[in-house]
């Protein structure tokens, strides 16, 4: 029987008072929740299973609550993402939800909340990789680590490798703005993994030490070495991520 393994965990990292990533697998999520040790859940391949982190967005009121409703948004609707435009129609209906529970053109303390979204939705022979914002998604081969997410956020300067600023996200200004989601599908085989994580992993660990760490180690252990090299680099920010396999017994 084929299956799908997650390994995930969501912690606050060093420097942030409290944690505003919020988590999906499936039916289950965790949203400012701290977990230092991965947890690992195993699923039969075959209804579609949303996978996928949001980042609530720092520096504005609500970035926990709009995380947290991201995540529940899609957890509620995951076996129902079968295509393309399923996903897309999804990711929509979210900003819409973000903006009413913001406050809608009433406005509000929460007006501005917004949040990132990124993950994949496994199917029985194939997978839709989606983001809005600047979490990520990265396919394993043995090539190396492969970013299949696309990044809103402006060019990099010279001499930077990372920046904080995003292009779009769900809600995150006063009035509505529309979104244009990235949806992707690609095939599906035994033994493919897949790392959805938020900034706070990518920011201040390298693509390289990513690589090394999912070439050597798998599910919960890989899930735990990277977030300890996030934490070992200063764990500047929320640390939230997911290893997803795909095995056959």
């Amino acid at each position: 029987m084929r299956y799908v393994a997650v390994s995930a965990l969501s912690h606050p990292g060093l420097l942030r008072e409290r944690n505003e990533d919020s988590l999906v697998v499936g039916p289950w999520t965790l949203c400012a929740t701290v977990t230092e040790n991965p947890q690992t859940l195993v699923f039969p391949l075959g209804t579609p299973l949303a996978v996928a982190v949001a980042d609530g967005l720092g520096g504005q009121p609500g970035g926990d609550v709009a995380s947290a409703l991201a995540a529940r948004w899609l957890a509620s609707r995951g076996p129902s993402l079968s295509s393309e435009d399923a996903v897309r129609d999804a990711l929509h209906a979210c900003n819409r939800a973000v903006y009413e529970a913001a406050g809608g053109d009433e406005g509000g303390e929460l007006a501005t909340m917004g949040t990132t979204l990124a993950g994949v939705v496994v199917q029985s022979g194939s997978l839709l990789v989606f983001n809005v914002g600047d979490s990520r998604v990265y396919a394993t081969s043995r090539d190396g680590l492969r970013q299949v997410s696309v990044d809103d956020s402006p060019p990099l300067r010279p001499g930077e490798r990372t920046t904080s600023l995003v292009t779009q996200c769900l809600g995150g200004v006063p009035g509505y703005r529309p979104i244009r989601p990235h949806v992707t599908a690609a095939s599906l085989s035994s033994d493919d993994c897949y790392l959805i994580c938020t900034d706070g992993l990518t920011d201040p660990v390298t693509t390289d030490v990513l690589d090394a760490v999912m070439r050597e180690h798998d599910d919960g252990r890989a899930a735990f070495e990277l977030w300890k090299a996030a934490i070992e680099a200063g764990g500047p920010d929320n640390i939230t991520l997911a290893v997803v396999r795909v095995g056959d017994e």
